[in-house]
């Protein structure tokens, strides 16, 4: 696969590259990078759903609103959607961190395990902030995505676990 002449290191590059492709909060993280300028948050206009592409779908955006209890959703994509199930969907786990991400000023990553539509999950999610002036978070994106419990993984209770990205 690599031809003989590659270093170790140039080998281990390229696998973590591989890797990180696969993974929407990887992908997501990136175009975010990409876009903030200098230190500062992107703005929300800077992400456009076709620069995410299929990707757009397990994303959303958040407008932020003072008290927080206000802020609500701008775009919800398609596998995030309440409309398939008001009452429990990803878009509402990434809502519930949303207090963090405005205190710490910084992306957060969130994976758990959950019940979606009645079946036992896992998730993984982030939210990273958007600025129109660089500095005053007014949008969030998020990102999230799940696959179903394999048989011999049980949900015994919620888990949840965050990084700071």
């Amino acid at each position: 696969m690599f031809p003989e002449t590659y270093e170790l290191s140039k080998i281990i590059s390229d696998i973590i590259k591989i890797v990180f492709k696969r993974r929407l909060v990887d992908r997501v993280l990136r175009l975010w990078i990409e876009m903030a300028r200098s230190g500062r948050f992107p703005r929300r206009d800077q992400i456009e759903p076709s620069m995410l592409g299929e990707d757009w779908a397990n994303c959303l955006v958040i407008a932020v609103r003072s008290p927080i209890q206000l802020s609500y959703f701008v775009a919800v994509g398609e596998n995030l959607s309440f409309a398939h199930c008001p009452n429990d969907s990803l878009a509402g786990v990434l809502l519930s961190h949303l207090p963090q991400v405005l205190s710490e000023r910084r992306c957060l990553m969130i994976e758990g395990r959950a019940t979606l539509r009645g079946s036992g999950v896992l998730y993984r999610s982030a939210l990273f902030p958007l600025s129109e002036d660089g500095v005053a978070i007014d949008h969030v994106l998020g990102a999230a995505n799940h696959r179903l419990l394999r048989e011999n993984e049980e949900l015994l209770a919620p888990l949840i676990r965050t990084k700071w990205l």
